[in-house]
């Protein structure tokens, strides 16, 4: 009698993926890509899966984030010309950043915003002082009469848009420090989401500044998420470095960056292209102003 076969061992190949059931011959399923020797993982693999899938240790985190400090514009090329496997895919990475970037901003010592309403009383009492009493009423009065005028609660708004104009006196009777820290959790919040938002729009400018180029939206898009997310490595260091002249070294490359970064993708003369980046910031900081704006106040207002 022959003896009986051995039972396979649970490591072995078998001969259907146990992912998808197709029939399989080597070490991973034509089918589905899954490997068709398993077993049970050790702490090891787990840690490489981990890194070799969102850290990119192997090479393509470092490759992309080399390029894209040190080579403006050359990730995006890289990306329209179909090299694309050997680095991150610019939404992770523009969003990897993104996290990073705001992360650094809410544990450093950065004030998104700051009222100084009691220095301002302060400085307001010493320059009143050795006043006489009708010249104290009077600055009083006309005091109080400019922030009457100034109340963005009064006129208009508070004709056709009663339940804003409420808002805003609600979060104008705060203190000080309540409005810092509303405006600032706002800012934490919804900035991210307001700064993410703006990149379409920063592939618009871009799309009608190079009209005719024959360029595509998405490039446009893609370029966008290349400069924006070297953006966030500069601001992020600013934010750290406290030397004076290394803050001006990387305030110098994060200003020569974006038009350098633009010739090499979109080509042109130095004189266009200095032209055309003068509009695209003068464009992004209003939008980002305003959409930075929005989101504090927004903020502000669902927690008041």
């Amino acid at each position: 009698m022959n003896p009986a076969a051995p039972a396979a061992l649970p490591h072995d190949a078998p001969a259907e993926c146990r992912n998808c059931n197709a029939q399989v011959s080597g070490h991973y399923c034509h089918n589905c890509g899954q490997e068709t020797r398993l077993h049970a993982p050790s702490f090891g693999e787990f840690a490489h899966e981990f890194i070799g899938h969102y850290v990119a240790l192997e090479g393509r985190l470092w490759g992309s984030i080399t390029r894209l400090l040190f080579r403006p514009g050359l990730l995006t090329n890289e990306y329209i010309r179909g090299r694309r496997k050997r680095y991150v895919e610019p939404l992770r990475l523009y969003l990897s950043l993104s996290i990073i970037f705001f992360a650094v901003l809410k544990f450093s010592s950065f004030a998104a915003v700051n009222f100084n309403d009691e220095d301002e009383k302060k400085e307001s009492i010493v320059a009143l002082q050795g006043l006489s009493d009708d010249e104290v009423k009077k600055s009083k009065a006309n005091l109080n009469i400019g922030t009457r005028a100034a109340s963005p609660g009064d006129g208009k708004i508070r004709e056709y848009a009663p339940s804003i104009a409420e808002r805003i006196d609600r979060f104008d009777k705060l203190s000080s420090e309540k409005k810092t820290d509303a405006l600032s959790d706002g800012f934490y919040k919804y900035a991210p989401y307001a700064v993410f938002l703006m990149m379409p729009l920063f592939a618009f400018y871009l799309k009608v500044l190079y009209i005719g180029s024959g360029r595509r939206f998405g490039e446009h898009l893609l370029f966008a998420l290349h400069t924006n997310a070297f953006a966030f490595i500069m601001f992020g260091a600013l934010t750290l470095v406290s030397q004076d002249f290394v803050r001006f070294v990387l305030f110098c490359w994060l200003a020569g960056y974006l038009p350098w970064a633009m010739r090499r993708v979109y080509g042109g003369s130095r004189r266009a292209t200095l032209l055309r980046w003068s509009g695209l910031m003068l464009l992004h900081l209003i939008s980002l102003s305003i959409a930075i704006m929005v989101a504090m106040m927004a903020g502000a207002s669902a927690a008041h």
